[in-house]
């Protein structure tokens, strides 16, 4: 008797156990978890910034419920090169990123916002555009906290860029590092990943980057990777020499025996299409002997950068504004005409961004379109409107084979990026035209690829969008959802995600993601921005609290 009263006893105490009550609950949502699995229905129950409970669908209590209806929950996805240091200083909702469901920025290609001598400072000062910021950060990590403490929408995090370093040590000077400038950019190598770097980068288009030799690099490369970070860059050259700068970068991922990952794979112009499988081939083979190599892409046939990489190399010697004074004398000026040899035609050059408001008229052309109008040859027209604007000038080239696309969206190792800033489709973002990466890279691998043309399933979308991305970073506790991890989460239907943005009137929104969650605060409600900053500055492996 005195045992089954007992018995009785325990059940009263547990049913009376109260219920968890959490501070969010995401009621009924079809569940992907990141790693490419089958979803399943189920229920998500977050408290403060912390995914405290997930699982099949099941009565849960919450300060607040959030009736999903079967919609698609996934993790948060990560923008593995961002342009966005900038336009968040001057806007922190970063909302063409957020309406694509991107909860992390990853900046610092080839250069980034710190670290910065006072002559770096002053420069970056000077030479800003339609957006005004005050630089008062020294360091890579006091930007990034400084982004935190300005209130962002989205997670930050950045490589030290390699350019940012020769700048800071070496200046603009195409050199070998001495002994002791070597030493140096290595000391602030360490410093930037002990202050949260997620690895270094570079850029070896563009000058200073592009200086560094190859040893140069893997010497960088090992101190990041003693601190579990990884080298990633955008080779030296995607086109005619795409191979053989595929193989630099293999090379130094063997030698620093270091993670190495490509910015925006690409085989550019025509030329070059078919040598995308030898590349992809490359890739495979370096994997297979264990390497770990990887690549990110935007998902778009056309490429953005400055008009003035078509010059030869002598012409922009040592930076922009070096090369604009350079062009100003007659002699250079028609040097560089008479030695221009289009990467790509004048006819798929779209111009996009000009530094003055007199030359915005030509946005929305063509380079052959000014050409004629100017009664110039496109050699001439390219330099002289260089020289007008007293700028790079920002432009899209139509330069890749949609095919090519597919197949490296469909790659296992590919993750995804903008290479572009996240804008408000209004205000001063609007002054400039963008490519429309901007506002649909990410949506289209949902919409485009997964549900319209079938290159991969949902699942595997989204496992490319998160913890891809994530396990390649070494973050902690995001890419997944996964109890204790952070809740970082969209929700979006399947049925409806599409990008608008297009070549010719790129700033509009993508539409299908209906909620956003970041460290468990609703950035986007029902498809609206709420207008709440929770991003946090996210910190690489080699973290060293002070």
């Amino acid at each position: 008797m005195r045992v089954l009263f007992s018995f009785f006893a325990l059940i009263f105490i547990f049913g009376c156990q109260p219920k968890t009550t959490y501070d969010i609950v995401l009621q009924n949502g079809q569940l992907y978890d990141g790693e490419g699995g089958e979803p399943y229905i189920g229920d998500i129950g977050i408290n403060a910034d912390t995914i405290a409970f997930i699982g099949e669908a099941k009565s849960l209590q919450g300060k607040e419920i959030v009736p999903l209806n079967g919609l698609a929950v996934a993790p948060g996805f990560i923008n593995m090169l961002s342009w966005a240091n900038v336009t968040l200083l001057e806007d922190g909702r970063s909302q063409s990123d957020i309406r694509q469901g991107v909860t992390l920025e990853v900046m610092g290609e080839g250069r980034s916002m710190g670290p910065l001598n006072p002559a770096m400072k002053e420069n970056m000062q000077n030479d800003q555009g339609d957006i005004k910021f005050d630089v008062s950060w020294t360091t890579l990590g006091e930007y990034l906290q400084h982004l935190e403490d300005k209130g962002v929408a989205t997670n930050v995090a950045s490589f030290v860029g390699n350019g940012t370093l020769r700048t800071h040590v070496i200046g603009f000077d195409n050199r070998e590092a001495t002994e002791a400038e070597m030493e140096e950019m290595k000391r602030l190598t360490q410093q930037a990943m002990e202050e949260g770097a997620v690895g270094i980068s570079s850029s070896l288009l563009y000058a200073p980057s592009m200086y560094a030799s190859t040893e140069e690099l893997i010497e960088l490369s090992k101190v990041a990777a003693h601190y579990n970070g990884m080298y990633i860059s955008h080779i030296r050259n995607e086109g005619d020499q795409l191979l053989e700068s595929l193989e630099e970068l293999i090379q130094i991922a063997k030698e620093a025996d270091v993670r190495a990952e490509v910015y925006h794979l690409k085989a550019s112009s025509k030329q070059n299409w078919a040598k995308l499988d030898t590349a992809i081939a490359k890739i495979d083979s370096a994997r297979t002997a264990g390497l770990q190599v990887t690549a990110d892409i935007y998902t778009y046939n056309a490429s953005s950068t400055g008009l003035h990489v078509q010059l030869p190399d002598w012409a922009r010697e040592n930076g922009v504004a070096a090369m604009l004074e350079r062009l100003e004398d007659p002699k250079n000026r028609e040097r560089a005409i008479a030695e221009l040899e289009f990467r790509n035609g004048p006819e798929t050059i779209l111009l996009v961004g000009f530094k003055t408001e007199e030359m915005r008229k030509y946005s929305g052309m063509y380079l052959h379109e000014v050409a004629q109008e100017w009664e110039k040859s496109p050699q001439e027209t390219l330099v002289d409107l260089l020289l007008q604007d007293q700028s790079r000038v920002q432009v899209v080239y139509f330069s890749m084979d949609e095919e090519n696309i597919k197949k490296k969206v469909a790659l296992p190792w590919v993750s995804f990026c903008s290479d572009a800033g996240s804008y408000t489709n209004e205000g001063v973002f609007i002054k400039q035209m963008t490519h429309p990466r901007s506002y649909g890279s990410f949506i289209r691998v949902l919409g485009k690829f997964a549900r319209d043309e079938g290159v991969i399933t949902l699942a595997e979308g989204i496992r490319k969008l998160t913890s891809l991305p994530a396990d390649n970073l070494k973050l902690k506790n995001r890419g997944r959802l996964q109890q204790g991890n952070f809740a970082d989460i969209v929700v979006f239907d399947p049925d409806k995600v599409t990008d608008k943005a297009t070549f010719t009137a790129p700033h509009q929104y993508a539409e299908g993601i209906v909620h956003v969650f970041v460290n468990g605060g609703q950035v986007l409600k029902n498809g609206e921005h709420t207008g709440a900053t929770p991003g946090r500055f996210v910190k690489g492996p080699g973290y060293v609290a002070n």
